[in-house]
């Protein structure tokens, strides 16, 4: 395993890391998520990446039993968890607001069982609350020893100039990482956001590298009941015809150079230098064993102008970075 800096900042974390999206604490059985968790850092992986609305704090509860029998040393690991998203009815209970991430970070640090998290991220941007309240926060939360450091989630390029300029004006600690959606089949952060991230010495922990297993070549026979897609209604506009035979081209590359199709995703992430590092999902250990090799894959120039012609795509904004979209009435 590799292991590279987040931005500018002194943090390293693995060039392959491990997140609980979807499936720990909720759809994986808990011994299950917990043997892959172990497979992650017995390979090399020392990033953990939550949040606290994954199954409503269930996945940082699964990362607290995982750690509680001490095989491993915390020390060791760099654990992550996000606020923004709703965790029950409470109109206070959402956002980017002071008050909203004092008592988020309780609960996260509770059901964490640990005394400070290394990286707490802003979930969404929250066009509520001025900024300046929630850069003043993180900055008390730091200082306070609960945070190591802080960084943003689907942010725009603005918002992050934004961010940036108020906590130097504020002598406040700066964001660190933007955690992006990022794949070979969506790429708008190379639009502006990967250029204003680097100026400001950010690093990207991306997510969805495989397209939610769609450049796994999961779904290039259709879409199995048991799978995450059936029951996705937004996944499934993602497996298109042209999508799939994208994938099975892909494929064909991978077999040139005897890595799976998977691998060369992930690698082709990793050839940004701006990426600190791709998060993947695990179902079983055996996911993760596989996946880690892509840090050991340099693809060549050629084979980098081969994915090109193949993909013949330009970055576009997707729907999930439109301004307003995840709001509810409730929340405005």
């Amino acid at each position: 395993m590799k292991y590279r800096k987040v931005g500018k900042s002194g943090l390293k974390i693995s060039e392959i890391s491990i997140g609980t999206w979807i499936t720990y604490g909720g759809t994986v059985e808990d011994e299950m998520a917990k043997k892959c968790l172990a497979a992650a850092i017995e390979s090399g992986i020392n990033f953990i990446d939550s949040a606290e609305i994954y199954e409503k704090g269930g996945a940082e509860k699964i990362i607290a039993d995982f750690l509680s029998d001490e095989t491993y040393d915390r020390k060791d690991l760099v654990i992550s968890s996000k606020v923004f998203w709703p965790m029950s009815e409470g109109i206070n209970n959402w956002g980017l607001g002071r008050k909203n991430i004092s008592n988020a970070i309780e609960g996260t640090l509770k059901r964490l069982n640990m005394d400070y998290i290394d990286i707490y991220f802003m979930h969404r941007y929250d066009y509520m609350t001025p900024l300046r309240e929630t850069v003043e926060i993180l900055d008390d939360l730091i200082r306070a020893g609960k945070v190591r450091y802080w960084g943003t989630s689907a942010w725009t390029a603005a918002q992050l100039e934004r961010a940036n300029a108020l906590a130097k004006d504020l002598r406040a600690h700066k964001p660190i990482v933007e955690q992006p959606l990022y794949n070979m089949l969506f790429r708008h952060i190379e639009m502006e956001i990967m250029s204003v991230a680097k100026t400001h010495g950010m690093g990207f922990t991306v997510w969805s590298p495989l397209a939610q297993g769609l450049l796994t070549g999961k779904y290039n026979e259709g879409i199995p009941e048991d799978s995450r897609a059936f029951k996705s209604e937004m996944l499934k506009k993602r497996i298109t015809e042209e999508n799939i035979e994208k994938v099975k081209k892909l494929t064909e590359i991978a077999k040139s150079i005897d890595i799976t199709i998977g691998q060369l995703a992930l690698a082709w992430i990793l050839r940004r230098p701006e990426i600190s590092c791709a998060i993947i999902g695990a179902t079983k250990p055996e996911h993760v064993n596989e996946n880690v090799k892509a840090s050991d894959v340099t693809l060549s120039n050629d084979i980098l102008n081969q994915i090109d012609i193949v993909l013949d795509n330009e970055p576009e904004w997707p729907l999930t970075y439109k301004p307003n979209y995840y709001y509810t009435d409730k929340m405005r």
